[in-house]
């Protein structure tokens, strides 16, 4: 739930985190136009490609410094910003979680057709790839779920829907902007990171860039309402996940309870959790190489586990 917007002006090759190892562009996914980061490696590992889903108001921003480790490691990984964030095209109105579901399920269509995928996500990039591993129709060789929201939030988090912020919308007179983005420069390092005091500028810079004023805050926050309500009802299915699954749960996290983390474990039992009592609610941004290692080593184990089930069904099949 961290937030980046556009660059006004500016060429996507010549963001941060390495443009030499990451590439920019842009394609359409299920009707939405969208634009995508790709590793860019001397060497190309082989192993199962890594598709990276951003949080509530993000984009793939946020994953171009694990972009950058992995690309450094050989290792083949996209992020896509997902409709509604960054330079995608909108929602439409109605259910939010459906239309992203249908723009996931376009993503692994293209990437499995290039062979095993693994799909992270980070907060509502956690819940879709939660919700991905039950209901699409591509196969994914496995999930690694980082603080997904709708298990066990902080405060902050149910607190969306509540009276204070419909008074927020109903103020007679608007705030002014550059109360709104001050406002913001304070709260977002505090809600991403887990110490607000190593949070880069360019990071925060975005997001404040997203809440200019009044008005779109407004809108932001009628659309974080409708996004905690349908989440009440978005792991209707968890139990039919199969694929070999990573819970990560961040103990700084401000936003969602790593008791989130363990209550997603006890749901799918044949799970991997792991805590991270120094991370936030943004491990990407906390600690990329750490985060980049970890995504690494769990597709690989992924992938070996992929080739002994085909193994094991070409025995099958032999002996039938």
């Amino acid at each position: 739930m961290t937030a980046m917007r556009r660059e006004q002006g500016r060429p996507p090759d010549a963001r941060p985190a390495g443009p030499e190892r990451i590439r920019a562009g842009y394609r359409s996914y299920a009707g939405v136009r969208t634009r995508v980061l790709e590793t860019v490696s001397a060497r190309q590992n082989s192993g199962p490609r890594l598709v990276l889903l951003h949080g509530y108001c993000d984009s793939a921003d946020t994953w171009r410094p694990v972009l950058a480790e992995l690309a450094e490691a050989g290792l083949p990984a996209v992020a896509v910003d997902l409709p509604g964030f960054g330079d995608a095209e909108p929602l439409r109105s109605g259910a939010m979680l459906p239309q992203l579901d249908l723009f996931v399920d376009a993503v692994l269509k293209e990437q499995t057709a290039q062979g095993d995928v693994v799909l992270a996500g980070n907060s509502l990039g956690g819940t879709m790839s939660l919700r991905a591993a039950y209901t699409a129709r591509r196969p994914v060789a496995g999930v690694v779920s980082v603080a997904a929201p709708g298990f066990v939030d902080r405060w902050l988090v149910r607190a969306v829907g509540s009276l204070p912020l419909r008074m927020w919308s109903s103020l007679p007179l608007p705030v002014p902007g550059f109360l709104v983005r001050s406002i913001a420069e304070y709260v977002v390092p505090r809600l991403l990171y887990a110490d607000h005091g190593v949070a880069e500028q360019e990071h925060v810079r975005r997001f404040t860039e997203l809440f200019p004023d009044y008005r779109t805050v407004t809108g932001r926050l009628d659309q974080a309402r409708q996004l905690v309500e349908e989440l009440a009802e978005a792991y209707g299915g968890i139990d039919g996940i199969e694929v070999p699954l990573l819970v990560v749960a961040c103990g700084k996290d401000r936003l969602v309870s790593a008791d989130s983390g363990r209550r997603l474990h006890s749901l799918v039992p044949h799970s991997r959790l792991l805590v991270r009592e120094d991370w936030g609610h943004c491990p990407q941004l906390d600690d990329p190489s750490a985060l980049a290692e970890l995504l690494g080593y769990f597709a690989a184990g992924a992938l070996r586990r992929r080739g002994e089930e085909r193994v094991a069904e070409e025995l099958e099949a032999a002996a039938g």
